[in-house]
């Protein structure tokens, strides 16, 4: 159901690497005993574990997913073949992370993660960001009347990074900020059919009676 771990699991999928899922009930707080400290310091999901190397944090676990199979499946997500598109991929991956997720995650925390712990969506919390991300979507809709995709013509991690919060945002009023813009929701609807998430999906449960 989390996000941080959808997000990676779209970029396996993407790469078409097998892999193992191991669950962390934090209903019991697995995450914050020692054994799962020692994964992750700071008790969070996911962690992921590749021989002897531990990584936390989800986009750099990405990143790693994404250099390591680079041509696997025909697919660089990071297009490191070439420095001009690579920098391109990077600075929209700074967006997501420093402009975009700090926006939506309030919204998706109201929305989702308040009513599963028995309170009720703080809707000027939700206002208030929504004018944020609205924003952020405002820039997003110029860009992409111009590229097929965030950094170009092409599907990279920067487009992948947004999956998950929008899949839930989608299932939202909120939804709106999403298909108010028309080149916004044509790019989302194009992600969002890709095979690799659409994998995905199925996990994608929060909210759900």
């Amino acid at each position: 159901m989390s996000t941080c771990t959808a997000r990676v699991l779209a970029c396996l999928h993407e790469n078409g690497v097998e892999f193992e899922l191991v669950p962390v009930n934090l209903f019991n707080g697995e995450h914050k005993q020692p054994t799962f400290l020692a994964k992750n310091p700071f008790g969070q999901i996911p962690a992921l574990e590749d021989g002897d190397l531990t990584l936390f944090e989800s986009r750099a676990m990405s990143s790693y997913v994404a250099e390591k199979f680079k041509g696997s499946n025909g697919c660089d997500l990071l297009r490191t073949q070439d420095l001009k598109e690579a920098a391109l991929v990077k600075t929209w991956m700074e967006v997501e992370s420093q402009q975009f997720s700090p926006a939506i995650s309030p919204i998706f925390y109201q929305l989702y993660i308040a009513p599963m712990r028995g309170g009720s969506p703080n809707q000027s919390i939700v206002d208030e960001n929504s004018e944020k991300l609205g924003k952020v979507l405002d820039v997003y809709e110029k860009k992409l009347s111009s590229s097929k995709y965030l950094a170009g013509d092409f599907y990279s991690l920067a487009d992948l990074h947004h999956l998950p919060y929008i899949y839930y945002l989608m299932k939202t009023p909120s939804s709106k900020l999403i298909n108010e813009r028309p080149h916004v929701k044509a790019w989302w609807e194009d992600i969002s059919s890709r095979p690799a998430f659409k994998k995905v999906i199925p996990g994608l449960t929060l909210g759900e009676k």
